[in-house]
């Protein structure tokens, strides 16, 4: 019987971690584990004096979705979008769900900044594609704000904040497009 307990217990903790730092929709990372895992990707950027990319990405109009079509197809749309996502990256990038239409990607060991500038053009053009909910198809766009490490800053929060800025500048353009922190430092404010 210890055998059986034994595994019993071991089932319960790889639950307990799956619950923390997964997300239950999509099995992604979920925010904790998403900044677990930029900490240490910044760690070893610095160490390999590296360069890395945060992307933040927030679906357009995504309320629509769920107050025209329920939170069910809504769910489906975030599951879908987790998949596309996570088709678009290297094996070694984290795409996380951040929580509500909110996630992230970060992207280590870039060489230049246009490494994570054809990764946000290939989001949008797999977004180009309809999303099939039971008998329908919806278009979804998303906007993408991106910080580059050490470019935009050095740490963490800092990045965060950059890209968060980047993609609401996105989304008060034009939305379904990305944009670059840098570039909104050199843009003159609309305000």
């Amino acid at each position: 019987m210890p055998r059986l307990t034994q595994a019993l217990a071991q089932a319960h903790r790889s639950h307990g971690i799956q619950l923390a730092h997964y997300d239950t929709l999509t099995n992604l990372p979920n925010r904790a584990l998403f900044r677990d895992r930029l900490t240490q990707a910044l760690a070893q950027a610095h160490r390999s004096r590296g360069m890395l990319a945060i992307m933040l990405l927030d679906l357009d109009r995504f309320k629509l979705i769920n107050d025209s079509l329920g939170h069910a197809m809504g769910d489906l749309v975030l599951k879908q979008v987790a998949h596309r996502l996570a088709a678009c990256v290297r094996a070694s990038d984290t795409v996380g769900r951040l929580g509500g239409d909110e996630f992230g990607i970060l992207l280590g060991t870039l060489h230049s900044a246009s490494d994570a500038n054809l990764v946000a053009q290939k989001i949008g053009q797999s977004f180009s594609e309809p999303f099939r909910l039971d008998d329908s198809e919806r278009y979804v766009t998303t906007s993408i704000g991106i910080s580059l490490y050490p470019i935009d800053g050095q740490e963490e929060d800092h990045l965060m904040k950059a890209a968060d800025s980047a993609m609401y500048r996105a989304k008060q353009t034009r939305r379904n497009n990305f944009h670059f922190f840098a570039d909104e430092i050199q843009a003159p404010s609309s305000s």
